[in-house]
């Protein structure tokens, strides 16, 4: 049974520790997602299809406020994944979306957006929140990014982090 006040959460776990914790959480009647992806792993001499979390690190779980505290005493758990201070609910949607692409497909990779020089930007954080720009140089964690307005171009360093790309 489905109550209101339920979200859907993703929480950090110990390294290779998802299927794990997925279980722990089952025995205590606990309502979670740990997305499973058919790998097929090549050794010296076989073939094998293994089955490998798609999220490394990641277990989603849909809990009450109320009970929202009781998911960190589960052992492998580190920490639930904040936004802005606090664990950062997950839409509904976004994962009945992961359930029906993996339904459809196996192999599935995961990979992290990467910026390139000379993409569009938006900036997510800060004083200069949304604005969009041109990203023109990336130094290790920090991006120079051009933000034209008003007839001026205006450059700004940013945490790479506080980026989202647009495309282009």
């Amino acid at each position: 049974m489905t109550e209101n006040n339920e979200h859907w959460y993703a929480l950090y776990t110990k390294p290779r520790w998802e299927k794990k914790v997925a279980k722990l959480l089952d025995e205590q009647g606990i309502e979670n997602y740990c997305p499973i992806n058919k790998v097929t792993r090549q050794w010296s001499d076989r073939k094998k299809v293994v089955l490998e979390p798609v999220f490394k690190g990641y277990v989603f779980v849909k809990i009450s406020a109320e009970r929202k505290w009781d998911v960190r005493k589960v052992s492998g758990v580190l920490n639930y994944v904040y936004w802005l201070g606090k664990p950062a609910p997950i839409r509904e949607e976004e994962i009945n979306t992961i359930r029906k692409f993996l339904n459809e497909f196996s192999d599935v990779e995961v990979a992290e957006l990467s910026l390139k020089v000379n993409s569009s930007v938006r900036i997510k954080t800060g004083v200069l929140m949304n604005y969009q720009g041109i990203l023109i140089e990336l130094i290790g964690n920090k991006a120079k990014v051009r933000i034209e307005s008003m007839g001026l171009q205006l450059s700004a360093q940013f945490d790479k982090k506080n980026l989202e790309h647009l495309g282009g």
